[in-house]
């Protein structure tokens, strides 16, 4: 056995009593882009170039850290593409129609309470525990929800897991982490945390239940 496979073995070893998800790419999925795509064809954006403005521009990394709301996000989309307040409504609603919840990963979570911890932990804006309790009612499963906008730190900051980890009332060794950013993942894993990145749902559970010894 290397001593990689050692580490691993001795990991799985160790006794598990939470599992910590990761919301968009993870809970909720955005895999019809049809929406925003066509938002981006109307204004003449390369493809992603809209959620790039939303999720990737200095104002829409800032509101992660609770520096900025997400009303000053859209704000500064409707400046930079010179959008009116009527098509900017319209704009707003299209771009997140596209969300879905993973219903297949929530009844995972479900079937793994009340045996283990089941909580949320994501770099987002201040709007996004009341869009996660009212729009997709994740707060009926997961418990606590950790938004990185209410901490003001975001992931991968190793800050955000241990607090997260005091959140839950449990060691880093003791929690999986799940999330689709390879970055995030290994952040977790660096404060001991076993970290799943996820491709798939089926990939993802797989893995989940093998550290879980199921």
């Amino acid at each position: 056995m290397t001593n990689e496979q050692s580490l691993v073995s001795n990991l799985r070893s160790l006794p598990i009593r939470a599992v910590i998800f990761d919301i968009g790419g993870v809970l909720v999925r955005s895999d019809d882009q049809a929406a925003r795509q066509k938002w981006e064809l109307r204004l003449g954006l390369s493809e992603h170039n809209l959620s790039q403005l939303v999720f990737g521009s200095d104002v829409g990394r800032r509101s992660m850290l609770g520096e900025t709301t997400e009303e000053q996000v859209w704000q500064y989309i409707a400046q930079e593409l010179n959008l009116n307040d009527e098509t900017m409504q319209d704009l707003i609603t299209d771009f997140w129609s596209c969300e879905q919840v993973n219903a297949e990963l929530v009844q995972f979570a479900q079937l793994l309470r009340p045996r283990y911890k089941i909580a949320i932990l994501s770099n987002a804006s201040s709007g996004a525990r009341q869009a996660m309790r009212s729009k997709f009612q994740l707060d009926a499963v997961f418990d606590p929800m950790i938004i990185s906008a209410e901490e003001g730190v975001k992931k991968p900051d190793a800050r955000i897991f241990h607090l997260a980890a005091e959140r839950i009332g449990i060691a880093p060794r003791e929690a999986i982490f799940i999330d689709d950013v390879s970055e995030n993942v290994k952040a977790a894993q660096a404060i001991g945390m076993l970290g799943v990145q996820f491709q798939n749902t089926a990939q993802a559970i797989a893995e989940v239940k093998e550290y879980l010894g199921n």
